[in-house]
């Protein structure tokens, strides 16, 4: 169990949990004391989750032993996690086993590689849990750039958005950190399944150096997945695009399919075709 991470994931939680979003009879009478911060106390949660206060305290505090599966369910409910958060919550604390690979290479399915090939005119490419680009297609190579001619730590999705940033793609208007966002969650979930992956770990602390908002989504724990990214790229034959990058768990493997689609009718999507 990462004791510490799962600590610090519980205090997140708690501290972004307003007391107008639980039952009123939850929360401790307001004359009682003043709230310092705008989150839940510790005991509300305890209460909440029908646990003794010292003990959620000592979760807290990275001193408690590991939670059983029901004291998982309750936390999880008290603190109305959503579906992803408590997956991740749950590896946290050991109840789903980390990947036995640890980081090492695997293999991309077959039935992968071929769907890449039948993806006529979508740009798509495979990444694995570190998001290092693994399989691609040739429409992917056309938008983006030459993955054959880059090394393989450079073929990696958070290192090359640091590199080609505000050259080749930048986020949407009113998305912007989207990305950063999307990067924080899929690697905290890697480094929950892939403990001991040094080359993990210094992957985010490369990327948490170079895009502050990035860290700031670590730092707060985010773990939700967002399946679609709208960005605008900038193709040196194409000119100004405005596409969505979607996002495509593989089942039974470590990787995600991801592609590039623009809304239909649209000049991106027309540009798209050409390519």
């Amino acid at each position: 169990m990462s004791s510490q991470e799962l600590a610090a994931f519980l205090r997140r939680r708690r501290e972004e949990l307003r007391p107008e979003d639980v039952p009123v009879e939850a929360t401790s009478p307001p004359g009682r004391r003043a709230r310092r911060t705008p989150g839940l106390r510790r005991e509300e949660v305890a209460a909440l989750a029908q646990v003794s206060v010292s003990y959620y305290e000592r979760l807290e505090q990275a001193r408690a032993p590991r939670p059983s599966p029901q004291v998982l369910v309750a936390l999880a409910t008290a603190l109305r996690l959503t579906e992803a958060e408590r997956d991740h919550l749950a590896r946290l604390a050991g109840q789903v086993l980390p990947a036995e690979n640890g980081g090492a290479a695997e293999r991309v399915p077959e039935e992968a590689r071929q769907l890449l090939g039948r993806l006529d005119g979508i740009p798509a490419y495979i990444v694995n849990d570190r998001q290092d680009i693994v399989a691609w297609n040739a429409a992917a190579a056309a938008l983006i750039t030459d993955f054959s001619r880059l090394t393989p730590d450079e073929r990696n999705v958070t290192r090359m958005s640091t590199r080609f940033r505000a050259t080749l793609c930048t986020g949407a208007p009113g998305s912007e950190s989207d990305f950063s966002r999307q990067a924080a969650a899929q690697l905290r979930a890697a480094g929950v399944r892939h403990p001991t992956d040094n080359v993990l770990a210094e992957l985010v602390n490369e990327f948490a150096a170079h895009d502050p908002e990035f860290a700031s989504h670590w730092r707060n724990h985010t773990v939700h997945p967002m399946p679609s990214v709208r960005k605008i790229l900038r193709h040196p034959v194409l000119g100004e695009l405005e596409i969505d990058r979607h996002t495509l768990g593989l089942p039974g493997s470590g990787f995600s399919l991801v592609m590039y689609t623009a809304e239909a009718g649209s000049p991106s999507a027309a540009a798209l075709k050409s390519l």
